[in-house]
């Protein structure tokens, strides 16, 4: 049979026999996988993670404590790992432009509910405020020694305090125009609570480690801080602008308290969470910072005239000295002579003081109809004079017999805090009530 000359048979070469013992043989080229057909994607397995695994290190090679305290703190032992989270951090933290236009927004709104008098609408403004982030990134600047970045959180947060005070100030001053009024709410929110105390050291607290614990916005931590700080401000911006004098003090010095604390509070949180300064050199900031709000909280509490006044009180009692010593059993007692006693008749013509009868101090308390409470002025008048302080009802004054008419409203004469002002009278209500006598005092006799 005949075949082509292209399809000829090929001779069989015959097969090599395998090589010796003493030859090693070739390696052999693994066989190439085969590829996906086109459109289909082969994903990998996801892997098993073991029970014990962390992410700051081996595991099996940790001791156990340390492993516990790795998955508790956030701070990683290396120094690449924490300098990689504070730079997160301090991004999430940088003030932004968002937050100066909602604080701009939520003073607004607290202005105008403080002149309206209005809790709904003050609630309104504290939800419009911003989230405190840059008073994260201010505290986490003072525990981490960053002097930057300490500076930068700190006038951002400054920016958008003083724009809270501003749109106050300028609300107070367009209030003018409908004086007076009550500012109940302004003047409530510039005396210190004990409630808005614990409200501030919690919210503090809250806002501190939900920020460096997750990723997500803490908002309400953020306005129970907000409620601390803006409130007092805003008031003391409406009381500056209005005229009306111990709300705009009060008002600034009960901000001051606050922000002292909850930087004291956070910076102490932060140090729970193992944050510390990178450097020997950066404790110097939570130092000072520390010694600050500690003296702004002592000072502005009135906890510094408390400790002058005892260590005054303790100066002045001192222990009777003895006049003379004690008798025993074996002294004989001293007969001491009798002193004979002369009277000098006083001449008559001698004239003696009469005493001459004081009139009782009448009292009445303020109790307004509506708003809450009334102005004290310095003048009677609603356009004559400056308000000098807003009474709320239940207020105790004491009544002078002087009653003036101005435009046909009666004006009566009161004081008040050893201050004299005019406030209407159909705001008083007549008492019994006398305020209570001063705490008399000890001093020895030499």
């Amino acid at each position: 049979m005949s075949f082509p000359e292209d399809e000829q048979p090929k001779p069989i070469e015959p097969v090599s026999q395998p090589a010796s013992s003493d030859e090693e043989p070739s390696p052999v080229e693994p066989a190439p996988t085969e590829e996906p057909p086109s459109g289909e994607v082969e994903f990998p397995e996801e892997p098993v993670l073991p029970e014990d695994f962390t992410p700051f290190g081996e595991s099996s090679r940790m001791p156990r404590a340390r492993r516990r305290r790795a998955h508790r703190t956030l701070a990683m032992p290396g120094a690449d790992e924490r300098a990689a989270i504070l730079d997160g951090l301090a991004r999430r933290a940088f003030p932004s432009i968002e937050f100066f236009v909602f604080a701009l927004l939520g003073g607004a709104v607290m202005g105008a509910a403080y002149l309206m008098d209005s809790p709904a609408m003050l609630l309104l403004g504290i939800l419009l405020a911003p989230i405190l982030t840059p008073w994260v990134g201010l505290i986490l600047a003072i525990q981490t020694g960053s002097w930057r970045f300490f500076f930068q959180t700190l006038g951002g947060f400054l920016v958008a305090s003083l724009l809270v005070f501003l749109t106050g100030t300028l609300a107070g001053w367009v209030g003018r125009l409908w004086q007076p009024l009550p500012l109940t709410q302004a003047s409530y929110h510039s005396h210190l609570w004990w409630p808005d105390l614990f409200l501030v050291a919690l919210g503090a607290i809250l806002l501190t480690i939900s920020f460096v614990r997750s990723e997500r916005r803490p908002i309400l931590p953020s306005i129970m801080l907000a409620y601390g700080l803006f409130m007092p401000l805003s008031a003391a911006g409406v009381g500056l602008g209005t005229g009306v004098q111990l709300i705009w003090p009060d008002g600034a010095e009960v901000f001051l308290v606050h922000l002292a604390l909850a930087i004291l509070v956070g910076v102490i949180t932060l140090a729970a969470l193992h944050f510390k300064p990178l450097k020997a050199s950066g404790y110097l900031i939570p130092i000072i910072m520390g010694l600050l709000s500690l003296a702004a909280l002592a000072y502005f509490t009135g906890l510094t005239r408390v400790i002058r006044d005892e260590i005054l009180v303790t100066r002045q009692i001192m222990p009777t000295p003895t006049l003379a010593p004690l008798l025993s059993d074996t002294d004989t007692p001293t007969v001491l002579p009798t002193a004979t006693v002369t009277s000098t008749p006083l001449p008559s013509n001698t004239p003696q003081p009469t005493a001459t009868a004081q009139p009782t101090p009448v009292y009445a308390i303020i109790e307004a109809v509506t708003g809450g409470g009334a102005y004290i002025r310095s003048q009677p008048g609603s356009g004559n004079g400056t308000a000098l302080a807003v009474l709320i009802n239940g207020t105790l004054v004491q009544v002078m017999p002087e009653i003036q008419s101005v435009s046909g409203i009666s004006w009566v004469h009161v004081r008040w805090n050893n201050e004299d002002g005019w406030v209407l009278t159909n705001v008083l209500l007549a008492t019994t009530k006398t305020p209570l006598p001063p705490t008399p005092t000890f001093t020895p006799t030499p």
